[in-house]
């Protein structure tokens, strides 16, 4: 795999600079620069400003709406956004339900979902762990009956992302009880302003509500909603979740920490911190080789297969470690002045910049090594998939 940039990848670097320089939302730049949460609009804003570059299906084949891009085009490009400090391009609707949709989904289906999906026009939610089956997917209980031109369900999923600020969620339901619980799953799309919805927050340690409990009461979900087969869901539910994984790594975001942190231990006597920092790095650039040659098998007509769970094993550790790395450097600063009532809006936190944030990404780095399957499942994948055990 050659990974020097040619003429052409240059000339795309720039391309992508100059859109960040000129196109990039001002608004939503200056929060993120700043570190002020981005509202819901922000958000769609961003979107919107990508879809109207034409980039927004930045990994989607040109038939379906997408750029058609090269590997190194989209490594080019994720690494200029985490460069520029831009939000998380969000992947419910791009990175998983897209894909199953125009893999599995009927021409009907993909008239109606995909242009919506690519202008952001949809805000889309990730429905499959319950409060009993997260790990353990395939045991999921929530069900769906049909009865005539609709499916009845009735149930709950739960640490559902942003179903706050959701319109669609993506759902598997089980529509037949099987003696295999892989059998008898099927995949639904949900409208969220369906009666019999409730949507509860669920605030996290670091006290966000990122994060809510979705249930189902009597939810009547026209038939046409159904993806590919009936009992086929967790055939489709895999590959989402091979796409998902795929995409957890974060590493050009990783990179951008990486050398922010550089910049702020620089001249540190420290020659802990230091050698701790490089053993970091020499593990972030195995990983980013790794991901490239994944890159480069999508472009030749694969999907991504079990190599996605080392993506996200490998990924999410270093993640954690680099959130650690960064409160031990912020030392005693992780802790804000309250002053004599507690926190309130004139509060001021002390130390540096980078302190302010970096306990509460720390705690919330803590569930990147869960979602998307824990990483002892994805253990358990590899072995299977790859060693065959």
């Amino acid at each position: 795999m050659d990974i020097n940039f040619s003429k052409e990848d240059l000339a795309f670097r720039q391309e992508v600079k100059d859109f960040l320089a000129n196109k990039y939302p001002k608004h939503v730049k200056e929060k993120q620069e700043k570190g002020i949460s981005l509202t819901k609009q922000d958000m769609i804003d961003w979107h919107k400003s990508l879809y109207e570059q034409g980039w927004a299906g930045y990994n989607w084949p040109v038939e379906y709406g997408g750029t058609g891009w090269s590997p190194i085009q989209i490594y080019i490009f994720q690494n200029e956004l985490a460069h520029a400090q831009c939000p998380t391009i969000l992947p419910f609707g791009l990175n998983m339900v897209g894909p199953v949709i125009y893999t599995f989904g009927s021409q009907e289906q993909k008239d109606k979902y995909l242009p919506d999906i690519l202008q952001f026009n949809t805000w889309w939610c990730q429905g499959y762990s319950e409060p009993g089956s997260g790990s353990d997917l395939a045991s999921l209980k929530t069900k769906a009956v049909k009865e005539g031109d609709y499916y009845i369900v009735n149930g709950s999923k739960t640490w559902t992302t942003l179903a706050q600020n959701a319109d669609w969620i993506f759902c598997l339901v089980r529509t037949e009880t099987t003696q295999k619980k892989q059998e008898g799953i099927s995949f639904l799309l949900i409208d969220m302003k369906t009666p019999g919805i409730e949507v509860k927050p669920i605030i996290t340690i670091d006290g966000d509500h990122e994060v809510n409990s979705v249930f189902f009461t009597d939810v009547k979900v026209p038939v046409e909603n159904l993806i590919g087969e009936e009992g086929q869901g967790w055939t489709y539910a895999k590959f989402l979740l091979m796409h998902e994984r795929f995409g957890i790594a974060g590493v050009p975001n990783q990179i951008f920490s990486l050398k922010k942190l550089k910049e702020i231990t620089k001249g540190r006597i420290d020659d802990d911190l230091q050698r701790e920092i490089a053993e970091y790095e020499i593990e972030l650039n195995a990983l980013e080789f790794t991901e490239l040659r994944s890159l480069a098998a999508l472009a030749n007509g694969s999907h991504p297969g079990a190599e996605s769970s080392i993506l996200k094993i490998k990924g999410t550790e270093l993640q954690q470690w680099l959130t650690d790395i960064y409160v031990r450097s912020a030392g005693q600063y992780i802790l804000p002045y309250e002053g004599p009532d507690g926190f309130d809006s004139n509060s001021v936190p002390s130390g540096p910049e980078y302190s302010h944030t970096a306990v509460s990404r720390y705690l919330n780095f803590r569930k990147t090594s869960i979602y998307g399957g824990s990483n002892e499942i994805q253990k358990n994948i590899i072995a299977k998939a790859i060693l065959g055990v």
